[in-house]
């Protein structure tokens, strides 16, 4: 049995940022003690109007040779004109070029759970009334290397 008595646990609301990066820092050190390096690497792609202002993006980063899709935001006035969709693929792309081989993401089934079924992703966990009567689905993309990539739509850029 541990002895807890002699160590004081507390529930911080506000802690330090360098407490934060401290726990992280020693878990990634951990882990990479365990497995291959992780190689974390930030991905943040946007679409920009002519004016420059952000109307879209897509945030996320590669490690351990997978993409993860942290979040994609296209705007009302864009929607449905092929953005998000070059958005991932874009994304994908360049995870293939840091070596990536796979995917994954999480979404809500009041997002776009549909959207990414459609770009090749595959749901494998779902977890149910997250928020209260929605669901939280993941979802993965296996190896997005061995596909051929397509030319990009220079049509979308802006």
């Amino acid at each position: 049995m541990s002895d807890i008595v002699n160590h004081k646990i507390t529930v911080e609301n506000d802690c330090s940022d360098a407490d934060i990066r401290l726990l992280i820092r020693n878990l990634v050190l951990y882990n990479d003690s365990q497995a291959e390096k992780e190689n974390w690497r930030k991905l943040t792609i946007f679409v920009r109007n002519s004016q420059g202002e952000v109307i879209g993006g897509l945030n996320g980063y590669t490690h351990w040779n997978w993409l993860f899709i942290s979040h994609l935001w296209i705007s009302q006035v864009i929607r449905n004109q092929g953005y998000g969709r070059e958005l991932v693929i874009r994304a994908e792309q360049e995870a293939i070029n840091r070596g990536c081989r796979h995917a994954y993401l999480d979404t809500f089934d009041f997002q776009a759970c549909g959207f990414y079924e459609k770009l090749g992703y595959q749901v494998f966990g779902a977890l149910q009334n997250f928020p209260e009567n929605h669901t939280r689905y993941f979802l993965q993309k296996r190896n997005i290397g061995s596909r051929t990539p397509r030319k990009l739509n220079s049509d979308l850029e802006t």
